[in-house]
């Protein structure tokens, strides 16, 4: 299967310090996700799959260490070792669900932190 593949990559090319060398960026977002991107040590980027996403037991699996409910959603295919990670504003970090609570105060905070600057009076 294609996970025990890239799992088998990982364990012959990973040398124990390659997720202590995982960056990640501060979360950002729109009015209805927020965004972070994980930058991967290039040595992992062999390891990766080339015309599909990370399933959540695959990035894990490679060191990514993140809340739940973050989803990989795209490849940035000039430097494939960066991951696209996104989740629906609101996302309770610990269940990985829509939290209709903490959903309406971070559009609500989105709202806000966008408002034109003439409007801020």
């Amino acid at each position: 299967s294609k996970t025990s593949k890239l799992q088998k990559n990982c364990e012959n090319t990973m040398p124990s310090d390659l997720a202590q060398r995982i960056e990640y960026s501060e979360k950002y977002s729109d009015d209805s996700h927020e965004y972070r991107h994980v930058i991967l040590p290039k040595e992992l980027s062999k390891s990766l799959p080339r015309n599909r996403l990370l399933s959540e037991a695959e990035w894990r699996h490679m060191g990514v260490q993140q809340s739940r409910g973050w989803v990989h959603y795209a490849v940035h295919r000039p430097e494939p070792h960066i991951l696209l990670f996104r989740r629906p504003l609101g996302t309770d970090p610990v269940t990985g669900k829509v939290n209709a609570e903490l959903e309406r105060e971070a559009k609500e905070k989105y709202q806000s932190d966008n408002v034109p600057p003439a409007r801020r009076r």
